[in-house]
């Protein structure tokens, strides 16, 4: 079966069945992915981290499907029913609910309607009237009447008969499929207000008479409607016939069940028994049957998608340029309790703290300022953070006035203080800050994250940095494991320090856990620095494995051997003395030698081993050895006296900083401690299906102010700069794109987000219940 999955993962794909079992094969022997992707692409003929991520996703989800098709087929066999088409069908269903269906009919249950009326020999009855429409129900049903059976007129035995039709239909995998495709495409989510609860329900009022096809629904709109619902607003339900008339009873699925027995109803005897079998089966069995499993197929495909916008946000914040290793003054904002002030070396040794009062109610400037001038000239800090909290702007101020007043060239940055807090009142900040107050631990995060925001962020448990959309609204730990992969990906892909690094960046590095990343610290601690990636092999628990997955994400700056502080994995050092020695030079020559490493041909330099993917790689890292992947340092300018909402006026247009992408546009801090929405729609003048083709997580942009919602907190914006308030122009769209309707956004903080939809209906021109009325023509 092994193959069989590995054939489906590579069509899915789009690779060849080879690079997908190699790639297997090294995950099963317990290889990491980023090891995978960037060591052994010889091996998987270059699939990536990205490809390498949904391989594995796939592949636990293909494996368990496996494993409950043993269990079905060791079920029906001990139940001696189980033939070769049926074996066939099961062996060949490709999803959980189609191997679901197939074995409904064979799944232990509790005795239904339909089994008693088995056993009760009804049976007989029920296959009579279905294929013989010609006999009289009743006449017919009083051959089987039985009291000793517990059939004790002909009433009973034509319920008995039914519900065995019913149950039969019910569990007819066929079927089920061909209902749930015409559903899918077809059918649509309502949403009514539950009664007396208009009021309390008042951020769910754009679905207090929604419909959509369910086919449309996007991720944010699905989640904030299962919210409403689970907490008690809202009512949900499938509508299957969203384009029939007014007045019209039946569905067209009744059509499709009777089409799928290839039954013709018409006016014989048995026919209007018939047709209430069909209807019957529909509305109590199938219709609950499928509401039921495509809610949950909604949600499931809308949590996955939340989580997928909040995986890309972390990978924007976690890949965002670092400010480097420069002396940086943090301040924690804040009015009665003051500004928390920490300063940390270049490495983010906390070097200094104190506490200031330069707002209301104390109003301390003078001494505010002189305890701060005094810790840059102590420290000769050339870089201040200042975190985008309360009384951020007011701090912002403070800084600008005391730095301009004093001639001092120190740039000043707001830094986003999302999780300080969480970082703070951590056990991993207790244990590095045993004897910190937990406000000043949170300026040392926030000074560290201007830095790094990587080395920093990878402190805090990803859930609490809060760039999700709905995340407490999803699989907590589908969510956790999601977000763990990015953060793997994001610190493998840029290289940790050995030497500096904290125990928690450690444990994010591909082959090491939280015991080992400790014990690398504390080596470091007892014996100083490590001068080669080879005295890691010293480190406790470390073993050859272990050390073979993490040796080529670890750097060693200025240590014994020069390719230490690259991305050259040590099992590639021969490689890069090979190319040295054929071209009579030194290593240390090499490296970074643009003009000699770019005439080179890697062809000539490849083995049985190592092959061109390998060699092309080792080159160009030579040429850059331990380049940093993310982008130069940048920062938005915020607008002087532009502090709070009430300070914004339609038409401004300011500098800000993209905090959250969302499927329905993107969220921007203009300094005023709450963002703003630029609406999809309003984010360029094309069209745009997916906002962050055109911004991501830590973009600096212009923006136009276009509405202010005091009350509420909402601001609206547009980066389209040429628009004007009041005025909406909507953006181009391909033909038969039908604009979604303007997302709100709630106050910062408050993930209650309220959406609003609407359905689109036409006629079919049919009316299902006069089709079975009046005898359905085949």
């Amino acid at each position: 079966m092994s193959n069989a999955i590995n054939q489906m993962i590579a069509s899915e794909l789009n690779v060849r069945n080879e690079q997908i079992t190699a790639a297997v094969t090294l995950l099963d022997d317990g290889n990491t992915v980023p090891f995978i992707a960037r060591y052994r692409k010889e091996v998987t003929g270059g699939l990536d981290d990205t490809q390498l991520r949904n391989l594995e996703s796939r592949l636990g989800y293909l494996r368990e499907l496996d494993d409950r098709r043993q269990v079905i087929l060791k079920s029906i066999t001990e139940q001696g029913k189980l033939t070769p088409e049926l074996e066939a069908e099961i062996t060949g269903a490709d999803s959980k609910t189609r191997l679901e269906d197939l074995y409904l009919p064979y799944k232990p249950k509790r005795r239904t309607k339909g089994q008693i009326a088995i056993e009760a020999g009804l049976a007989p009855l029920a296959d009579t009237l279905w294929q013989q429409p010609s006999q009289e129900p009743e006449a017919t049903a009083a051959g089987y009447v039985d009291a000793d059976k517990g059939v004790g007129d002909t009433k009973a035995a034509l319920d008995g008969a039914r519900a065995i039709l019913m149950e039969r239909f019910a569990e007819d995998a066929a079927l089920l499929d061909k209902v749930r495709r015409h559903l899918q495409s077809n059918a649509e989510l309502t949403s009514r207000l539950v009664d007396g609860k208009e009021q309390e329900g008042a951020k769910f009022k754009d679905y207090f008479e929604y419909n959509e096809p369910l086919k449309n629904i996007p991720s944010h709109r699905a989640l904030a409607l299962f919210r409403g619902r689970n907490e008690g607003f809202l009512q949900l339900s499938l509508n299957a016939d969203p384009q029939q008339e007014e007045g019209v009873r039946g569905s067209y699925c009744e059509i499709m069940i009777a089409d799928h027995y290839g039954v013709t109803l018409g006016s014989q005897p048995a026919d209007t028994w018939r047709k209430q079998v069909i209807s019957w089966a529909w509305r109590i069995k199938i219709l609950m049957h499928m509401e039921t499993e495509l809610m949950s197929a909604l949600r499931e495909k809308a949590e996955d998608g939340a989580m997928q916008v909040f995986a890309d946000n972390l990978k924007d914040l976690l890949m965002a340029a670092p400010a480097g290793p420069r002396i940086t003054l943090a301040l924690d904002p804040g009015l009665r309790t003051g500004c928390k002030v920490a300063v940390v070396d270049q490495t983010g040794k906390l070097l200094d703290t104190a506490t200031i009062y330069p707002h209301q109610p104390q109003r301390q400037v003078a001494q505010s300022e002189a305890t701060v001038l005094a810790l840059i000239t102590k420290h000769n800090v050339n870089l201040i953070a200042i975190g985008n909290g309360t009384a951020s702007r007011e701090t912002d101020s403070f800084v600008t006035n005391l730095l301009k007043d004093n001639n001092l060239k120190v740039q000043s940055v707001m830094v986003s203080e999302a999780g300080a807090s969480v970082y703070s009142a951590s056990e991993l900040a207790a244990n590095e800050f045993p004897n910190l107050d937990v406000s000043l631990r949170g300026a040392v995060s926030i000074g560290r994250r201007l830095q790094d925001p990587l080395a920093e962020l990878v402190k805090i448990d990803p859930k609490s940095i809060g760039v999700g959309q709905y995340q407490h609204d999803v699989s907590q730990s589908m969510l956790a494991k999601r977000l763990d992969a990015v953060v793997e990906d994001c610190v493998n892909a840029v290289g940790v320090d050995v030497n500096t690094a904290s125990p928690a960046l450690l444990t994010r590095v591909a082959g090491l856990n939280t015991t080992i990343a400790q014990n690398i610290v504390s080596y470091r601690d007892e014996n100083g620095r490590f001068d080669a990636r080879t005295t890691l092999k010293k480190v406790a628990r470390l073993g050859p494995k272990a050390f073979e997955q993490c040796a080529g994400f670890l750097r060693i700056m200025n240590g014994k051997n020069p390719l230490d502080s690259s991305a050259v994995h040590p099992e590639s050092y021969a490689v890069v003395k090979a190319i040295a020695a054929s071209n009579d030079k030194p290593v240390d020559a090499i490296i970074g030698n643009s003009d000699f490493l770019r005439g080179l041909k890697p062809a000539e330099y490849t083995d049985e081993k190592f092959g061109l993917p390998t060699v092309t790689d080792i080159i160009s890292e030579l040429d850059k050895p331990g380049r940093d992947p993310r982008p130069e340092f940048k920062t938005a300018t915020f607008a002087e006296g532009v502090n709070e909402v009430k300070d914004l006026i339609p038409g401004m247009v300011l500098e800000g900083v993209i905090t959250n992408v969302t499927n329905f546009g993107a969220f921007v801090d203009v300094g005023v401690h709450q963002d703003g929405l630029v609406h999809i729609s309003a984010l360029s003048d094309k069209f745009v299906s997916d906002p962050r083709e055109v911004v991501k997580a830590g973009d600096i942009v212009k923006v136009k102010v276009m509405e202010v919602d005091l009350q509420r907190k909402r601001i609206g914006m547009s980066m389209r700069l040429n628009d004007e308030p009041g005025q909406e122009k909507p953006a181009r769209k391909p033909q038969g794109q039908r604009q979604q309707p303007r997302e709100q956004r709630q106050p910062r903080g408050n993930s209650n987000r309220s959406h609003q939809g609407q359905s689109n209906n036409s006629a079919m021109g049919g009316a299902f219940a006069a089709a079975f009325a009046n005898a359905k023509k085949k």
